[in-house]
């Protein structure tokens, strides 16, 4: 980053401004006199015709060759910092995005640039009411309860008017104070005794403490079977960060929000206090408090979903990635990016350690600790008696379930086995809702989303059908919208409210709820759970993830084929890492586990991996395919999307722009093609692949390619580099 020139009254000067907006570079402004401007610094100035938010992106000696508008006045805020600015120029150009865009991502909360705001609190004062009365009484007894309250919140709580609360602070019974409605984030104490490791967990600890000391940027693959405790392991490398530096930001990240809980109780017992959160549920008040906080450095530690890589960290040493083979690390719409890699190019940056922690990891980081360039720190066991559960098939071809049904009688027998010795069971199915499709059995219409080819899902708890693609709903209708029938509408293949009702029908003494993304109370399910409430949790993904079930010994995968089908180049990986991850759940205590998996391809590598809980093996042959076909790790890919509501007029810019390929050796194009959803919301959607050698510059072949056309503007065209979506 260039330096600020050294500036007196007599040197005018003139500063690049960039603005979070779709604009191809930063503009130059003239900076008045009485103002004195740093790179990073927030400002105001005006772009067209009216004035906007930017900030000081570099500071040029002179005013320039050119007249210049002026700078308006400072935005205040913590200036953003080097490093923050460094990784938005270098992901503009990765990306083959705006710089404005990206910086969009930073940017997130306009009001955290002001001071917090402030409120008025009452406590117990020194001074007695001059006049005790009853409604007096109960207003000091509330005080003894809240500790610290608004007029508002005392008077609520004693059942009384603010006017008594004031009567009292006028008295001296209560003392006024003003404090920020946004406090500070307590502090970590690095020396709370944590659990007693394992010499296995010492071992590895041991290994990232030496990285910590080592200093600068370090890598480490933190590679441990389910249950082997690696969050007990990085909470040994935070508390050395912490030692060596009291002043430094860590960011944990986690792929979904329903596993924040879990982690915030651990790390509060571990460090004393909770850590930041960061994450697209949060109210807009916590996001302004969260992405001040860390502005100003205050922030020690931050949980996060992938979209807190971009927080502006003054002081970051150390960026964890838990579960960093979960494919929710990667963003489709928008700016797309894999949060995953991005913490490593940031954690470069900013010369910071950075841990990526999976029980499966992804064939990307794997390779890289293969070859060197990841310390490679393995936990190959669970901690004392648990054990890893056993794997065993459930062949579909000679035990299919009973007609209308989807648990088959091998899986049955060992629900009942398990719920009789009074254990949990886990079945899992990836679908959520009642039924991903439903027809007419007068005429075989499907019911699809309107402008969308996407199939209507039928949720029966609320009566409607609903589309996970767009998020329309509608009610369940009671004819058939195309021949008109009377309640001919029927649903076809099982989601989690289906099974979830057969287990009922199955099991009517046992106490069965289901656990989706769908799910209002996640947190309370998991609390249920884990206190045994619950005997059969009927689940997607998002029960998979992180959590730990002591009482849960069995675990049956309703459809095990599910996501083997279809053209993506990870499927079998994604399917052996989601069903390591399900059958983790089981046997996480003293009791022994198993997984049971109903498949119609028992056969299948990924399927028998798991069995022989050989994951190298399997690796390895995905690695070669991947290999021979230059597919990533071993090869790069992009993704180049356009989107019309005319469909021959995206045919042809899509035939255009690929026409205008730049002739390059060790590249190939695909396409344009139609994707699997040819159709969303309307639009209409093509698609090319490029396929590069590893050693090519994918993202600078795009950007020399997207300067030799012009598009109109009612085509959308989109970039993205190494996709993780191919529908």
């Amino acid at each position: 980053m260039p330096q600020a020139p050294t500036v007196t009254e007599d040197s005018p000067y003139r500063v690049s401004i960039l603005f979070p907006l779709p604009l191809p570079e930063a503009f130059d402004y003239l900076v008045p006199p009485e103002m004195c401007l740093q790179p990073g610094d927030h400002v105001v100035a005006p772009l067209g015709k009216r004035a906007a938010r930017g900030v000081v992106w570099a500071v040029k000696p002179g005013p320039g060759e050119r007249a210049l508008k002026q700078v308006e006045e400072p935005a205040g805020g913590a200036p953003l910092p080097e490093g923050t600015r460094l990784f938005v120029d270098w992901l503009s150009r990765y990306l083959v995005q705006s710089p404005g865009i990206v910086l969009r991502s930073v940017l997130r909360s306009g009001d955290a640039l002001k001071p917090s705001p402030t409120e008025t609190v009452y406590r117990r004062g020194s001074g007695e009411p001059d006049r005790m009365t009853d409604a007096r009484g109960r207003v000091l007894d509330a005080v003894e309860v809240l500790h610290e309250a608004s007029a508002a919140d005392l008077a609520r709580e004693a059942g009384v008017t603010a006017s008594v609360v004031k009567g009292l602070a006028k008295s001296g019974a209560l003392a006024e104070l003003t404090r920020p409605v946004d406090p500070p984030f307590g502090l970590p104490d690095p020396e709370r005794e944590g659990l007693t490791l394992t010499m296995m967990q010492a071992e590895a600890a041991g290994v990232l403490r030496r990285l910590v000391r080592a200093g600068g940027f370090q890598a480490a693959l933190l590679d441990g079977v389910t249950g082997s405790g690696k969050t007990e392991v990085y909470f040994e490398a935070i508390a050395e960060v912490l030692r060596r530096e009291p002043g430094a930001q860590i960011l944990i990240m986690l792929p979904e929000i329903a596993l924040t809980e879990a982690v915030l109780s651990r790390f509060k017992a571990r460090f004393g206090v909770e850590p930041a959160l960061w994450h697209s549920g949060a109210s807009p008040k916590a996001r302004r408090r969260a992405w001040r906080e860390v502005a100003e450095g205050r922030a020690r530690i931050v949980v996060g979903a992938r979209s807190s890589l971009f927080l502006p960290f003054p002081k970051l040493r150390m960026v964890i990635v838990d579960e960093e083979h979960d494919p929710t690390y990667k963003q489709d719409e928008g700016l797309p990016y894999q949060g995953r890699d991005l913490a490593v190019v940031r954690s470069k940056i900013e010369g910071a350690m950075v841990i990526l922690a999976s029980a499966t990891p992804s064939l990307e980081s794997l390779s890289n600790a293969l070859a060197g360039r990841y310390v490679h720190v393995r936990l190959a066991a669970r901690p004392g008696a648990a054990v890893l559960p056993e794997v065993d098939t459930i062949d579909l071809r000679e035990h299919p379930a009973e007609t209308g049904r989807w648990l088959s009688p091998p899986m049955i027998e060992a629900v009942r086995d398990t719920l009789e010795r009074g254990e949990q069971c886990l079945l899992y199915l990836n679908r959520r809702g009642y039924a991903p499709l439903v027809l007419c059995r007068t005429c075989g219409h499907r019911m699809v989303s309107p402008d969308t080819q996407s199939y209507l899902v039928e949720h029966r708890y609320t009566g409607r059908l609903v589309c996970h693609v767009t998020g329309f709903s509608m009610p369940k209708p009671a004819h058939c919208p195309a021949c008109n029938a009377q309640d001919s509408l029927t649903s076809i293949g099982p989601g989690v409210e289906r099974v979830a009702e057969e287990a009922k029908l199955t099991f009517p003494d046992a106490s069965v709820e289901i656990y989706s993304s769908d799910s209002r109370s996640g947190a309370e399910i998991v609390a249920a759970m884990e206190r045994g409430e619950i005997d059969i949790l009927v689940g997607t993904q998002i029960a998979a993830k992180g959590h730990n079930f002591p009482g849960l010994t069995l675990v049956g995968v309703v459809d095990a084929d599910l996501g083997l089908a279809g053209g993506d180049p990870r499927a079998g990986e994604r399917t052996f890492q989601t069903l390591v991850q399900v059958a983790g759940r089981a046997g996480r205590a003293d009791r022994p586990g198993r997984a049971l998996l109903q498949t119609h391809q028992p056969e299948h590598d990924a399927i028998q991996a798991l069995i022989a809980g050989d994951r190298d093996a399997f690796l390895e042959m995905e690695a070669m395919v991947r290999e021979s076909l230059g597919l990533p790790p071993f090869g790069r890919l992009a993704a180049i999307g356009f989107m019309s509501m005319n469909p021959e007029q995206v045919d042809r810019v899509a035939n255009d722009y690929a026409a205008k390929a730049p002739n390059s050796e060790g590249v190939e194009i695909w396409g344009p093609a139609e994707p699997p959803r040819a159709m969303i919301r309307g639009w209409h959607r093509r698609r090319i692949l490029v396929r590069a050698d590893k050693e090519i510059d994918i993202s600078a072949y795009l950007r020399a390619w997207s300067k030799r056309v012009k598009t109109p503007p009612s085509v959308r065209v989109s970039i993205d580099v190494e996709p993780y979506s191919f529908i």
